[in-house]
Formats: structure tokens, C-alpha cells, sequence
């Protein structure tokens, strides 16, 4: 049998790549018909069917008698070359497996499903006869995901109600059942449906970004622009412009929670809307959009990091909202960040990057300033709207009980703001009630079972909670120590404690709490933020949540509660991520007409950071910032790796974390120190106890290769796991 370099004959012998966890690709037989260098296919594997792609030639070298075929071809569009390449950049980058690598990249359900017919599922135009709390539930489902198309599974599921209250509801016109094509196109976006009345400099940035998108060559810009100054606006022309030149837009956005408010805008700009990719939407939307975009059905993804492996046709621009978000950053399984990842897609592919933040991260800053990025400022607030005024509340001279966190100036404040009909928001970034309880007879505070790890309380749940492994357990009565009665205490405020002040305090205020973990589904939660900026509550109090991308038209006052949380630990980021959060929980005061103001309860007003984001002096702090990093030589002007060793002995991690600092050197030859190995900061997770390494090296050093040889040659028992993190953003 022959093979081209494409295409290879039935019978011929091929290489498929599959995403099962083997370190190599297997030799198949072509099908009968052939296949092509890319195609989706199903292969046996021991007794089981699984998917894989043919990569190319097999390799041979043994008894071809036992080669087995592959099953079939799927009918899905071939992996394109581009991808191929970006999948094996990003695991030689990041150690990891292809085979992992390409299960990021067919993360969709019922790939290999025959096209077929299908009933969904949306809204009617009648209104049911009666309405139930149960029909209530699949209708407010309905309404809350506009286009989206369910099956009855999916629906009776996000509704939490049985098949038969939808079929009830279909009965009378409520929701409308409808035979589809299991995988349809999406609307068409249309560039010029409603193009908006940009500022000059609106304009200026979208021009520059329009000319960029016409090279159809790779670039990547930094779109700084302070909070409210309409960046949105700005990269929305740059995805026309991509529309325009009949390519596909990718806008990664860093939260879930933002993609109601931000579907709407693109719909009022488009005529229609885009095609979604995170954990909130349906099986069958994912499917379908894992398969438009392969097919060039679907011109805009609107979606969260793992979007970035979805198999773009003729993929752009690539938009990163937001993108000193540390959301971007996988923490667990492959270990990348979606924002430099962006960045080497789009080069493989010849397209543009905009990386969107009123407060970038510094390795962006310093990539803009190396002239590496091209850098476009909006300085000022959209239309009437003013940056807010920034003030520190100096809580050492506070008159404050030991158990209240409101201090008098900022309660003064938000009363204000509630005579004269204007909302507040109250931020405090620990979820939770509180995060230890304590026994006052003993001392003993609540742990996890499985990590060492406090519990941290949630009283709407009425449960303890590790905010690690996701394990609970009901609030003690006694003391799990000295089994005492009546004396377990929370101990510091969370979010939900916070809520109960205020509740106390201003007991005539419709008081809304906002934090992921109150809310059952994304569904829930959106709804909660449509209702805020519709008005419908006085006093906001939120979690880090609140700090990304919201528009709540009457807020005009902004309380951080512990401005010095962040200011704790010794994460290299840390005075840049409180600046950053500062910065934009602040931002979202006074953005319509009226003026807004933030005010920061802290300890420390001298602080440098906490004076820098008074001042709003942001580039002379990314000077200080950088200056500080490069004498150190830490990121961006070094390199850094993480080696996490985990055990359900700690003996084993700590013995193999000293054999590897005792023989390093592979790394020794690019000029890297080795440092460690120590228990990791929470030393033990969901059972297993944690080690940490910490690998620094010169900026040009060709450390991948010296990792790989130094964890290449270790056999390790079943019972350890070593992971490698690249550019670390976290040390836990």
C-alpha cells in the first residue's frame, strides 16, 4: 500500500496520537478509503474504542502482522496543521504530555456521534395556564440563557425538575420543542449592524488595531485604559475588523460571571450573538461549538481559557480581557497560563493579540516597554464619567469593638450614599463567614481531615468547608478536641459575616452578597448581577468577584475592608496583585454620571503600595516593581519553575525532593540554583503530602531542556506524583 505526504491509502500504516496517558503515538492500519495527516478518528485500544488523530507515518520496526486498523474516520474537520504545531509548542513548553495536550483540545462531548436529529428545547410564546415553582424554575432557566438550546436532559437538570414538567409545559405553548440538526451554524455577526460613536482616542486605538488585523500577520498590543474608559468598545471594532476580513475572533474572558453582560453588548453590536465555550453552557452547546468553529460555522468564541484549544479554522485575533487575571492560570492538570498561551497560538498562526487590563500584569508592562508589544492607552473615563477619588481610612485611629469591621468613617459613608438613592459596595476577598473557627475553651482550631488546612465556616450552608479540596462537614456543637459544649467561635470576617454587619447597621438597606460559592449554578449568579445593576439593592458585599468587569450604573462608593490582606506572604506577587485588586475594586465606583469615590481600611497607610494606589501613580509603581524584580532577578528578568513532589507519605516526597537537589546538574550547566526541597506553604492535600522545589534561572536559559533531563531519567512508584510548573504564579 502507498502513502503521500498527506494522505495515506487503506492499509497503509499511520501514527495516531490519542489522548489516553501513553507516552508515544501507536501504529494503526488506514481504514478502508483512506485517511488524511489530522483526521479524527476511532481506534481500538485493548478492548476499549478511544479517540485519536493521525499525526503521520507510522513507525514500524516490528511483527506488522499485529497491527490492528482503525475503526473509522469521525466526521469532524480535520486538526489543522497550525494546531498541531501549537499543541506540541505548548507541551514542549510546558513538559507535558501530547497526549494531554490533545485532550484539552477535544474537550467536547459526542465527537464521534453520526450527524443526526435532535429535539431542543427554548422558550415558547405562551404563557403556561399555572404556574408552579417548578415550571417557574424551567422558564427563569430559559430566559436566563437566551439562544442556547436544550436538550430535555440538560433542561430538566438546570432546572432541577423531572422530564415531565417540561413535556407539560411544551403542551401549552410555554417552551417550544423543535427538531434540529444536532450541529447547526451559528447567526452570522454582522460587522457594520451598529457601529458606536467612539472618543478620538476610541478611535485612534481601533485604527491602529484595524491596520494591524489587515497585515493578517501575528502582533500582540497592550490596551491599557483606566477603568470605564470603554476598552470593550475599542477591541469589539478590532473584532469587526477581523469579521471584516473573513477570519474568526476568539475574547477570553476571566470569569463566567461577565459573559451574560458581555453577550448582550456583542449582540447589540452584531445583530447576533456568539458562540460560548466555558463550564456554564450545555453538553450539547459545547459539542456544537467544538464542531462549528473546526467547520467555520461560528465566527466569535466568547468563552474561558481552555477555549484557546478549540480548533479555530482561520483563527484572527485573539482578545485576553482582563489579562492580569490569575484565573488565566491552569492550576491543576496541564499547568499553563492562557495568556501566554494566546500569545503562541496567535504567532503560529499569523494573528493579532490584544491583551486588555486597566492594570496589566508587569511581565506585559515590561514587554510594552521593551518595544515586544505594541502599547495603546485610553487615559480617561467613557463620555460624563470620572475616575473616582481614592482615600485611606486610618484604622489605628478607629474607635472599633474587636468584633466589627465597618469602621464609623466608612459607615458615615455608605449612609450617605443610601439618603441619596446611590448604592455601596463593601469588598473584603476572603469568601466564607470566617475563616477559622476556634474553640475559647481549648484552642483548637477546625482543620481538614485531609489537608493541612483550616475550615473555613459558611453559615448559609450551615457547614464547614476546605477551601483546598472542597471537603465539609457540619458546624461542630462541641469541640472536636476537648468535646466542650458552646464554645466553638468564629474567628475574623469573611464575606458573608461581612453581609450580617451590614444587615445590623443599616437595617432599612437592601443588603446583596456576592461571592461564587452562594450560588447553586453560573444561571443563579448572573441573575444576582442583573438584578444589582438594575438597582435592586443598596449595599453590595463582595469577594474579588465584584472587581472584574461589572457595570453597576448607581454605585458610587467603594469600602475595601482589609486593604493589608494581600500585603501578607511572600509571593513575589504580592504587592502587584494588591495593587492591581485595589485598583480595579475601586474602579467600579462613578462609572455613569454621577461621581464616585473608594476608600481603604488600612493599618498601614504609609506602605508603599497602599500610597501608590492612592496616588495613582500606576507607571511610576511597574518602574519600582520592575526595578525591584530585575536586581532580584525574578520574572520577567529571570526564569522560575516549580517541582511539586506529592505522597501519601511525606518521607517518600522529602527523600526524592533531596535526591533531585543533590543532583542537579543539568541545571548547574545553564547557571540555575536549585532551591528546596521544603513542605509546601499548605503541606498536605486531599491526603497526600506536598514538597516544593523551586528552580531559578538567567532569562535566556534553555530551561526546559535541563528540567527534562533532570526529571527524565526518575522511575517513580505509583504512589508519587511529580508535577513541573513553568512561570509558577502561585507557591501553595
Amino acid at each position: 500500500m502507498t502513502a503521500g505526504p498527506d494522505f495515506f491509502d487503506a492499509g497503509a500504516l499511520v501514527g495516531v496520537l490519542t489522548a489516553q496517558p501513553l507516552d508515544r503515538v501507536l501504529d494503526y492500519r488506514a481504514p478502508e478509503g483512506g485517511c488524511h495527516v489530522g483526521a479524527f478518528v476511532e481506534v481500538p485500544l485493548g478492548p476499549r474504542k478511544v479517540l485519536g488523530v493521525v499525526m503521520g507515518p507510522g513507525e514500524g520496526g516490528y511483527d506488522l502482522a499485529k497491527v490492528r486498523s482503525i475503526i473509522r474516520v469521525l466526521d469532524v474537520a480535520p486538526m489543522a496543521e497550525e494546531m498541531q504545531a501549537f499543541l506540541q509548542k505548548a507541551a514542549d513548553y510546558t513538559l507535558t504530555p501530547m497526549s494531554a495536550m490533545l485532550r484539552l483540545a477535544t474537550r467536547a462531548p459526542g465527537l464521534g456521534d453520526p450527524p443526526s436529529m435532535r429535539k431542543v428545547y427554548r422558550l415558547g410564546y405562551s404563557e403556561p395556564s399555572r404556574v408552579t415553582d417548578a415550571r417557574q424554575r424551567v422558564l427563569d432557566v430559559l430566559e436566563g440563557q437566551g439562544d442556547q438550546a436544550f436538550t430535555l436532559k440538560e433542561l430538566s437538570d438546570e432546572a432541577g425538575v423531572t422530564s415531565s414538567v417540561v413535556k407539560g409545559l411544551v403542551k401549552q405553548g410555554a417552551v417550544d420543542e423543535v427538531d434540529t440538526p444536532r450541529d447547526t451554524p451559528y447567526r452570522r455577526l454582522d460587522p457594520a449592524h451598529a457601529s458606536k460613536d467612539l472618543t478620538e482616542d476610541q478611535r485612534a486605538c481601533a485604527q491602529t488595531l484595524d491596520t494591524a488585523i489587515q497585515t493578517s500577520a501575528y502582533g500582540t498590543t497592550l490596551l491599557r485604559g483606566v477603568t470605564g474608559s470603554g476598552k470593550t468598545e475599542v477591541y469589539l471594532e478590532a473584532v469587526a475588523a477581523t469579521l471584516r476580513a473573513g477570519r474568526q475572533a476568539l475574547v477570553l474572558l476571566p470569569e463566567i460571571a461577565l459573559t451574560a453582560e458581555f453577550l448582550t453588548r456583542v449582540q447589540e453590536r452584531f445583530g447576533a450573538k456568539p458562540a460560548e465555550w466555558h463550564s456554564g453552557v450545555t453538553m450539547t452547546e459545547r459539542r456544537r461549538c467544538w464542531k462549528m468553529v473546526g467547520e467555520g460555522g461560528a465566527q466569535l468564541v466568547v468563552g474561558a481559557r481552555s477555549a484557546l484549544f478549540l480548533p479555530f479554522r482561520d483563527l484572527g485575533l485573539i482578545v485576553v480581557d482582563e489579562e492580569h487575571d490569575t484565573s488565566y492560570k491552569q492550576e491543576d492538570g496541564v499547568l499553563y497560563n492562557a495568556r501566554d498561551m494566546a500569545v503562541l497560538r496567535a504567532s503560529i498562526c499569523g494573528a493579532q493579540v490584544v491583551l486588555a487590563s486597566a492594570t496589566p500584569s508587569l511581565e506585559t508592562w515590561v514587554n510594552a516597554e521593551a518595544g515586544k508589544y505594541t502599547r495603546l492607552d485610553l487615559k480617561a473615563r467613557f463620555g460624563v464619567a470620572v475616575m473616582p477619588e481614592l482615600r485611606a481610612i486610618d484604622m489605628r485611629s478607629e474607635d472599633l469593638p474587636s468584633n466589627r469591621w465597618i469602621s464609623p468613617t466608612m459607615q458615615a459613608a455608605v449612609t450617605q450614599r443610601i439618603e441619596r438613592g446611590e448604592q455601596s459596595l463593601l469588598f473584603i476577598n476572603r469568601r466564607g463567614y470566617a475563616p477559622v473557627t476556634i474553640c475559647r475553651a481549648c484552642g483548637h482550631q477546625v482543620g481538614c481531615d485531609h489537608c493541612d488546612a483550616r475550615m473555613v465556616e459558611h453559615r448559609f450552608q450551615k457547614r464547614l468547608m476546605c477551601h483546598q479540596c472542597g471537603e465539609t462537614k457540619p458546624m461542630p456543637e462541641k469541640c472536636p478536641a476537648c468535646e466542650v459544649e458552646g464554645k466553638m467561635a468564629p474567628v475574623g470576617p469573611g464575606v458573608e459575616r461581612l453581609g450580617e454587619e451590614a444587615a445590623a447597621l443599616f437595617p432599612e438597606a437592601r443588603v446583596a452578597t456576592l461571592s461564587s460559592d452562594m450560588f447553586a449554578s453560573a444561571r443563579a449568579l448572573k441573575e444576582q448581577i442583573r438584578a444589582i445593576a438594575a438597582g435592586e439593592a443598596d449595599i453590595i458585599i463582595g469577594t474579588q468577584l465584584v472587581a472584574k468587569g461589572h457595570n453597576f450604573p448607581l454605585l458610587t462608593l467603594v469600602g475595601v475592608i482589609d486593604a493589608d490582606l494581600g500585603l501578607q506572604g511572600s509571593d513575589l506577587r504580592a504587592a502587584e496583585r494588591t495593587f492591581q485588586l485595589m485598583r480595579q475594586v475601586a474602579g467600579r465606583a462613578g462609572r455613569a454620571e454621577k461621581p464616585g469615590a473608594a476608600m481603604l481600611q488600612t493599618f498601614q497607610p504609609e506602605h508603599p503600595v497602599i500610597r501608590a494606589i492612592l496616588s495613582g501613580d500606576e507607571e511610576g509603581f511597574w518602574r519600582a516593581e520592575a526595578e525591584e524584580r530585575r536586581h532580584a532577578g525574578v520574572p520577567p528578568f529571570g526564569r522560575m519553575a516549580g517541582i511539586i513532589l506529592s505522597s501519601p507519605d511525606m518521607q517518600e516526597a522529602f527523600d526524592l525532593g533531596t535526591h533531585l537537589a543533590r543532583t542537579d546538574a543539568p541545571l548547574r550547566q545553564i547557571g540555575a540554583q536549585v532551591f528546596g526541597p521544603a513542605p509546601a506553604p499548605i503541606a498536605r492535600v486531599r491526603g497526600r503530602h506536598r514538597v516544593r522545589l523551586l528552580v531559578k534561572a538567567p532569562k535566556g536559559a534553555a530551561l526546559q531542556a535541563a528540567l527534562a533531563q533532570w526529571t527524565g531519567a526518575l522511575k517513580l512508584p505509583n504512589s508519587l506524583r511529580l508535577s513541573v510548573d513553568i512561570d509558577p504564579q502561585s507557591f501553595y
